[in-house]
């Protein structure tokens, strides 16, 4: 990208060891912005690096991506260090195990219009089985019901700024509550979420193949038990979220 150019959307990437699915998530960016109508020139992607030990950092820059370094484990804090050099007026989110769709930025403009303040494009999962299938019913329902979704996660800049970015205090459930701010801040300005049509986000189903198509089901009385096991609460947290194996 030429260094004169701004761009209109930043996409950040949160990204701690991902050198086996960062490579498949940046070819579909560059996918998506050769086929936006601003063209290639108007997406900047940030890669804020998690302090990872192996090639993420490397294979970032290669893809002509900027990299922002984090030091410290928490989700939150590093989405809010890529936001906070981002030069888009719009701001983008998505996990570096993820596939966007080819017409996610055009989706994005099409969707955050001045009565949206927040918007997500929606998931499929990389793979299915039963399992899978059925958490997924459930988590499509609740987020119906809340009016929140995941995918690629979108906003204005200067809306992200006004809510403080995501909860840094926040292990889990940053992205929830990072939503709820912002469907907070748009109802005093009659504003929404929304969510982007036709461009849903693949998400890695490693979390599966890690824990077992059924372990939405079978860990959740645990994540339940530890509620009042605060140690075994964050032994939990530490191994479902921020462990990579």
């Amino acid at each position: 990208m030429n260094a004169a150019t701004t761009p209109r959307i930043s996409l950040v990437v949160p990204a701690y060891n991902e050198e086996r699915h960062l490579p498949a998530l940046l070819e579909s960016v560059s996918t998506a912005r050769a086929r936006y109508q601003l063209g290639a020139q108007a997406v900047e992607v940030i890669v804020a690096d998690n302090a990872s030990t192996d090639a993420t950092a490397r294979i970032a820059r290669e893809h002509d991506c900027r990299v922002v370094a984090v030091a410290e484990r928490t989700i939150a804090t590093v989405r809010n260090a890529g936001a906070a050099v981002a030069g888009g007026t719009v701001v983008a989110f998505v996990d570096a195990d993820s596939l966007v769709h080819p017409d996610t930025f055009d989706a994005i403009d099409r969707t955050l219009t001045e009565r949206v303040v927040v918007g997500a494009t929606g998931i499929t999962m990389s793979r299915s089985s039963m399992g899978i299938v059925v958490t997924m019913v459930l988590a499509n329902l609740f987020t119906r019901l809340a009016r929140v979704d995941a995918g690629v996660v979108f906003c204005r800049w200067a809306d992200w700024k006004a809510v403080g970015g995501y909860d840094q205090s926040r292990r889990i459930a940053e992205d929830l509550a990072f939503l709820r701010d912002l469907k907070r801040l748009g109802r005093s300005r009659g504003q929404r979420f929304a969510r982007a049509k036709g461009a849903a986000t693949i998400t890695s189903a490693r979390k599966f193949d890690r824990h077992g198509d059924w372990h939405f089901f079978t860990s959740s009385p645990l994540l339940a038990q530890f509620l009042f096991d605060r140690r075994g609460y964050r032994r939990f947290v530490e191994r479902y979220w921020y462990t990579r194996e």
